[in-house]
């Protein structure tokens, strides 16, 4: 059982108050007896909601995990500016997502586990998977979001159903899919501040009584917008150009079998990352007097070039009994390069910076295959089951490059290549012991081997070693229960183990290979999920404790440009998710949701070099080395609110509405250890949304605003160069059309 601590306890009195305040809302006896008795919700009941979080279509209330869904309005919205796969961050309890890449290489953190890691051959604790394929390379999971059905957000291990790396969880994206019925799709064209441009949209096509194909597209483009005051050229960085593809084919020839084709690409280019020199005033974590996010004072190239491509082939086979499934996915990331300036400045700045960095990271080619089958049970009795195996292959080329001098020149070049092999097992039983109390159990054994190498290293001194080879095997476990209170109550508790295989970092000038050792972690859970007055409104809550055992972290920079992995012998985080959403009236329609997470990594043996210029806060050891035991995850906010609300006019052809979203989120660390300058500012961003459809709902017209309150907050930095940071997007504001058909 969860030790319950005093914040705890705090946090579900507040919980029940808040519970006890949606009761008193007017979205209960005021209409009770307008409400049918069937599942398909009136005006003002909310849709019952679907997941596949267990890898079998379930409503989310029996689902014993704390999970959630984005989809339809609430996701559209997000994206609705050009916005890439960043936006989900604070949209959900504990999710954060964030990027010193720019609109490549997202980082994920769940719970405030994850992995600030930047190499090229990084893993990460949390999982995404799109189209049940897992996207394993970073630079995979950043596929824009467009013709998206949903996107899961599981938190906690996910090991025993999900391959590949999720201990910490797992954001899942479903596409829409191609159906039989009709032809039919949507468009949807926007226009906002710095000549942003978005285009997407679908159609799709039934070919035959068997055959259907669906085509959706995406084109997003900013113009540059920062200036280089070092070079004096206007509009010089921040832009972007996007496009992405992806063609569905199915196949349903009869009832028993089904196939389903996937081919998808993405093409991008525009700036890097652009840092800011000197952005964070000494002794403060405030910006500088003056600071201007339209100006930068660089003298090295800046730009971004990416491909990828893809193919996946999902078979299912109906039988009498079972239900058998084939997924096969293939990856490629033909090419990926992310050039900056590093430090952000430029010779001539005051303060002067120590010293200047130009690089550029890359993968030369990067291949993945992934294979699963899976039988899956259709008793109509108490017991049913899950079994599979599963087979990932990766092929991973990188390099990094250094330059120098006025006309760039190449100083150094590093070329690293790792194959990554592994394979699983895994089964789940689900056992209804009553019609009240249903108990889930699962298991599965991976062995995971990892080989890498270094292929080139011109003018980048080696130590030894320069290669690395390891392998694990692990049997990771979890058992939950879900207990109907009646039929619209659920309390539900979980215990959970994950893992995460070995990981490797190239070598650096003057640092050697190295190795983080496996990863495992142990999760409790526990919560409620309720529809409340007759499915008017709808209430999730959990509480949770995980311990990590040899958590992987990432020591980066300090008083030179390198990257070392470190184990941290624990790491402790326990907290509360909350997510309320329903009727106010008839017309307008809010959700609310929260959570609080706590992070402490406990190893007293564990310390790292510092920042060249900043206050540090930690305890400083003999070697001149910050002590972290104790210390917060990086970039873990305790503390995360996300609230939205709709409100609609009727009018005698459509509908007038207005619809607004906010996402808070409390301080935040960039680094292993603490200072003042290195601490993120807690960031309050919202949106606003008016507009007309009509046509019931065919056409839609909307004016919109993102970060309507132009907030500007730190939200990483480089450390080794004086006081470099990099900025949250800014504001913008557009307007939108889109058509359905």
């Amino acid at each position: 059982m969860i030790k319950m601590s005093k914040m705890h306890k705090r946090l579900c009195a507040k919980s029940a108050a808040m519970l006890a305040l949606s009761a008193a809302l007017p979205i209960g006896s005021a209409y009770a007896d307008e409400v049918a008795a069937d599942t398909t919700p009136a005006a003002s009941q909310l849709e019952t909601v679907t997941v596949t979080a267990q890898r079998r279509k379930e409503n989310i209330r029996d689902v014993p995990v704390s999970v959630s869904l984005l989809r339809d309005e609430k996701l559209d919205v997000l994206v609705s500016g050009g916005q890439d796969i960043r936006v989900l961050a604070g949209k959900v309890p504990s999710l954060n997502v964030e990027s010193s890449n720019g609109r490549t290489f997202p980082r994920f953190y769940i719970r405030g586990y994850g992995n600030t890691d930047f190499n090229i051959f990084a893993s990460q604790p949390v999982s995404l998977i799109y189209d049940d394929v897992v996207q394993e390379n970073p630079i995979l999971k950043g596929y824009p979001i467009f013709d998206v059905a949903g996107v899961e957000v599981l938190r906690g291990p996910q090991g025993t159903l999900f391959g590949r790396n999720t201990p910490a969880g797992v954001v899942k994206f479903e596409s829409v899919k191609p159906n039989l019925d009709k032809v039919e799709g949507y468009y949807n064209v926007s226009a906002a501040t710095h000549n942003t441009t978005n285009f997407d949209g679908a159609v799709n096509v039934p070919l035959s009584k068997e055959w259907a194909m669906r085509v959706s597209t995406l084109r997003q483009h900013r113009d540059d917008y920062v200036d280089n005051t070092f070079t004096g050229k206007k509009n010089a960085l921040d832009g972007y150009n996007e496009h992405a593809e992806r063609v569905q084919l199915m196949y349903a020839p009869n009832g028993t079998f089904n196939a389903l084709f996937n081919v998808h690409q993405r093409s991008t280019t525009g700036s890097a990352r652009v840092f800011f020199a000197n952005a964070i005033k000494l002794g403060t974590n405030d910006l500088v007097d003056g600071f201007d996010p339209t100006k930068s004072y660089t003298d090295a190239l800046n730009f971004q070039e990416l491909r990828t491509n893809g193919a996946s082939a999902r078979l299912s086979w109906e039988l009498d009994g079972v239900k058998l499934y084939s997924i096969t996915g293939f990856e490629r990331v033909g090419k990926y390069v992310s050039h900056g300036d590093i430090d952000g400045g430029a010779p001539g700045m005051v303060p002067a910076i120590p010293f200047p960095v130009e690089t550029a990271g890359g993968i030369s080619s990067v291949k993945q295959y992934s294979q699963e089958f899976r039988a899956e049970s259709k008793s109509a009795g108490p017991l049913n089951w899950q079994a599979g195996v599963y087979y990932f292959n990766e092929d991973a080329n990188g390099y990094t490059d250094n330059f120098g001098g006025s006309d760039h020149a190449l100083v150094s070049h590093l070329a690293s290549r790792q194959k990554n092999t592994a394979w699983a097992t895994f089964g789940s039983v689900n056992y209804a012991v009553n019609d009240d109390f249903m108990l889930r159990a699962g298991l599965r054994y991976t062995k995971d081997k990892k080989d890498f190498n270094t292929v080139v290293a011109n003018n980048v001194p080696q130590i030894n070693p320069t290669s690395a080879d390891v392998s694990k095997a692990k049997v990771n476990w979890d058992l939950s229960g879900t207990y109907k209170y009646n039929k619209d109550v659920n309390f539900y508790g979980r215990v959970a183990t994950g893992f995460r295989a070995p990981s490797i970092a190239p070598a650096s000038r003057d640092v050697s290979v190295t190795v983080a050792d496996a990863e495992t972690i142990t999760s409790f859970e526990a919560g409620i999920k309720a529809d409340l007055f007759e499915r008017r409104a709808r209430v999730a809550f959990s509480l949770y404790n995980y311990q990590v055992k040899n958590q992987q972290l990432t020591v980066v920079g300090g008083t030179s440009n390198v990257t070392r992995l470190i184990n941290a012998a624990k790491t402790n985080g326990r907290g509360a998710e909350l997510e309320l959403e329903g009727f106010v009236t008839p017309s307008l329609k809010m959700s609310l949701g929260g959570s609080y997470n706590f992070t402490e990594i406990k190893d007293p043996s564990l310390s790292v070099a510092t920042c060249r210029s900043c206050t540090v806060t930690d305890p400083i050891n003999a070697a001149n080395r910050a002590v972290i035991n104790g210390n917060p995850l990086p970039q873990a906010p305790k503390w995360t609110v996300t609230a939205t609300g709709r409100y609609s006019i009727p009018m005698e052809n459509g509908e007038f509405f207005v619809f607004t979203d906010w996402a808070y989120r409390s301080k935040i660390n960039f680094f292993l250890y603490e200072s003042t300058e290195f601490t993120g500012k807690p960031m309050v961003e919202g949106g606003l949304r008016v507009g007309y459809t009509w046509d019931a709902g065919k056409y839609e017209m909307a004016v919109f605003g993102r970060n309507i309150t132009d907030t500007q907050r730190i939200t990483g930095a480089i450390d080794f160069n004086n006081r470099t940071g990099f900025i949250n997007e800014p504001r913008q504001f557009g307007v939108q059309f889109k058509g359905n058909f």
